[in-house]
């Protein structure tokens, strides 16, 4: 790069600047950025146009063009060539733009005279705020060296916008987060909430744009990408056991490594951005580039270089992730994605979490669940929008995030929320009361948990048991695998919470969507399918009997109920008992106490179990459905996957004849049955499972009282009749004749 350019370059930057030093109104700031690129590009025409909503572009400040279409010329996303890079994210660069594919005549702007155009986006770190462009009358393509030079002027007008240097009149002159912003993700764990945002990982904000002396910047660089070396070897010297972090850290030193990333940052740098500025650039160019690409993998590495640029940031700046800001009232966490452990740090504490990504199944929804805390995921942008301690409201019923919301919005969630809270009444007056329907029957109602913390519902949502003890968490929290003793102590505390009700310990349930962090991932194509729960167990019988070890010395004399995960066929389950066979063996040439009463049971979650020989359904002691994971492989329908799992109802008709079907060989061989899953905690879904046989559910704390609420209401011959009905009349879901048949009860 010639040495003339850089030094211009440097020359625009250092006119960027004492424009923003100014001290004048956003409007007369953008005006003055418009005439001195203008000027430095020996351009006719410098305009700025900013998003005033998602879909809408406005023609916000212009040197060239007719001062009059300023806040008048609007263009939707993708219209004109202008629209055209606001949505691909892309550099348009042509000689002739009226040729130019897409190219739009905006009459108002007198742009008819102009030839060439080059329009660059305005954005920071992906989030897309604007176009950049230049015209001129002569019709030539711009150089590469122009391209920079208007890419560092459209960086500069993002990280200024970001920091409101352009608040004005109208709604593209609007301040940042300040305006009310809607955001809709997943439902990952159901409830409502309000508070205010607490950022898992509070933004960097490069104030320092410009660097005045190169040679000062690059040894700033040098040295912070040295400590940033260094700092991920010693990571890697803890990790060294973990698998999976140790990838992970091995991406990171890839790039940290890099000779060409470390280059592009020095060219930055040597155009007259500062050390940061440069590390921000580089990150949203490759962040624009690795976008486009549809490959999986790439996409995973952009996160790996998001993560690794942001630490350079925060050694650059000097703002650590303890910022000093304390944890607000009522905080609501927001963050990418987090791990079991750090969100059991934060504990009961939270009110609310939103997650940019994360899944159904992941070990944050099992915590978040486990504490009964609302969850939405998949909340594209809640990073870049959320300020902490911003006003926000989560719905996780719906899967939606009102942040900064307005005052009709406040109102119609506080009276969501007061509904709910006067429903909780209602179903606390019934806690102590059993789920006896009208025709007499009498659902047992239990509680999943996994945590400790869990055990105190058992008494306050007046559930009869625990139908459903994930032991996982205690493994899944942890950097290594859990001794016996921990784990004994453990699960008799849990005995000791349950003062004598039934706790259903289920063996570890891992693979798939869970992996112990001191576990060797397994690469496999369809995980769920995978090596997982009960196959993981048998393949690795040392940690099963550890873990039946533990359950028995826990119990010391008293009951114990062991469930098996994902039994998919009968000698699975005979190798399994076989095991805890050797583990009693044992205990007693140890003479330790044994449980009083031992019941041994499986999860029912193929379909290929329904099926087994009449010998397993004599020999078990106890099935529970696992609904969640039966139903996904019933309809083959990903329940990880947005576009299938909402295809299909658990009413469907076949869905329900086919667990009919398995209650009559339970009640043949006299086999108690019963049903865990989301399902069993929504009400209506609750009510047709007890009225096709299902007599005991287990489900969320937080579910038992408006189960049981409505159960009390009903008459189950009723429903039942509605439901064959249904069928009979070639019905593919009963849902809408069941909720007929409630509309008319109130």
């Amino acid at each position: 790069m010639p040495n003339t350019f850089e030094s211009e370059s440097r020359k625009l930057l250092g006119r960027l600047r004492d424009t923003m030093a100014d001290k004048a109104a956003g409007q007369e700031r953008l005006d003055k950025i418009t005439h001195l690129t203008a000027d430095s590009m020996g351009t006719e025409v410098c305009s700025i146009y900013l998003f005033r909503d998602e879909e809408t572009l406005e023609l916000c400040a212009t040197q060239g063009l007719n001062p009059e279409s300023v806040h008048q010329t609007r263009m939707k996303l993708g219209e004109g060539l202008v629209g055209r890079v606001a949505r691909t994210g892309k550099i348009i660069n042509t000689a002739n733009a009226p040729a130019a594919k897409g190219f739009r005549y905006m009459p108002e702007t007198g742009e008819e005279i102009y030839s060439s155009f080059l329009g660059v986006p305005i954005q920071r770190l992906g989030e897309k705020l604007g176009v950049l462009v230049v015209q001129s009358k002569e019709a030539r393509e711009f150089s590469a060296d122009e391209i920079y030079a208007l890419e560092v002027v459209a960086m500069v007008l993002a990280e200024m916008t970001e920091l409101g240097a352009f608040v004005g009149e109208g709604a593209a002159l609007r301040a940042r987060h300040t305006q009310s912003v809607l955001i809709r993700g997943v439902t990952a764990q159901e409830g409502t909430a309000e508070g205010h945002i607490w950022l898992h990982e509070p933004r960097v904000v490069v104030t320092n744009l410009v660097g005045d002396d190169p040679e000062k910047e690059r040894t700033r660089l040098t040295e912070a990408v040295e400590h940033l070396r260094v700092s991920v070897d010693q990571l890697m010297a803890v990790a060294s056991g973990d698998t999976e972090q140790v990838q992970v850290l091995e991406a990171y030193r890839m790039f940290a490594n890099s000779k060409g990333w470390l280059r592009r940052m020095e060219e930055n740098i040597d155009r007259g951005l500062s050390a940061e500025a440069a590390v921000e650039k580089e990150q949203s160019d490759v962040r624009a580039r690795m976008l486009q690409a549809n490959d999986a993998y790439l996409r995973e590495r952009l996160q790996d270089l998001d993560d690794l640029s942001n630490r350079l940031l925060r050694i650059l700046t000097g703002q650590g992730t303890q910022t000093g800001a304390e944890l607000p009232e009522n905080p609501i966490l927001v963050a990418r994605n987090i791990g079991p452990g750090e969100l059991l740090e934060y504990g009961r504490q939270l009110r609310g979490i939103i997650l940019e990504e994360g899944s159904v199944g992941s070990h944050a929804a099992i915590v978040a669940r486990a504490l009964a805390i609302p969850l939405v995921i998949g909340a594209k942008r809640i990073q870049n929008e959320a300020l902490n301690g911003d006003h926000v409201m989560v719905d996780g019923d719906q899967g939606v995030v009102h942040l900064r919301p307005d005052d009709t919005v406040v109102n119609a969630f506080r009276d969501k929320m007061a509904m709910q809270a006067k429903a909780q009444e209602r179903y606390a007056s019934i806690r102590d009361k059993p789920a006896t329907t009208l025709c007499g029957k009498t659902i047992r109602l239990d509680m999943n948990a996994g945590l400790m913390a869990d055990l105190p519902s058992l008494e306050s949502s007046g559930a009869e048991g625990v139908g459903l003890f994930r032991t996982e968490l205690q493994f899944l929290v942890r950097s290594q695998m859990p001794k016996r003793n921990e784990l004994a102590a453990l699960y008799a505390r849990v005995l000791d919470a349950a003062q004598g009700k039934r706790v259903v310990f289920r063996t570890l349930d891992i693979g798939s969507d869970k992996v112990l962090p001191y576990m060797q991932a397994q690469d496999e194509p369809n995980p769920a399918l995978g090596w997982r729960a009960i196959r993981v167990g048998l393949d690795k019988p040392g940690v099963m009997r550890m873990q039946l070890q533990a359950l028995l010395r826990a119990a010391n004399g008293r009951p114990l109920s062991i469930m098996f995960p994902f039994v998919a066929q009968y000698e699975e389950y005979t190798a399994a008992r076989a095991e805890v066979d050797k583990a009693i063996a044992r205990e007693k040439k140890l003479g330790h106490r044994l449980p009083e009463k031992l019941e041994i049971g499986a999860m029912l979650e193929t379909p290929s179990l329904a099926f087994a020989c009449k010998k397993f359904y004599e020999e078990v002691e106890f099935l529970s459905i696992g609904g969640n994971d039966l139903k996904q492989f019933f309809f083959a329908a990903d329940r990880e996957n947005e576009r299938v799992r909402r295809r299909y109802d658990t009413l469907n008709v076949s869905f329900l004849t086919f667990l009919e079907d398995i209650i009559k060989r339970c009640a043949a061989t006299d086999t108690r049955l019963s049903f865990c899953g989301e399902d069993a905690g929504r009400p209506v879904e609750a009510l047709c499972l007890a009225a096709i046989g299902l007599h005991s559910l287990s489900m969320r704390p937080a579910s038992v009282g408006p189960v049981k609420h409505l159960l009390r209401r009903c008459n189950l011959d009723d429903v039942r009749k509605v439901i064959h009905d249904a069928r009979d009349a070639g019905e593919q879901s009963v849902r809408p004749a069941v909720m007929e048949y409630l509309r008319k009860l109130t």
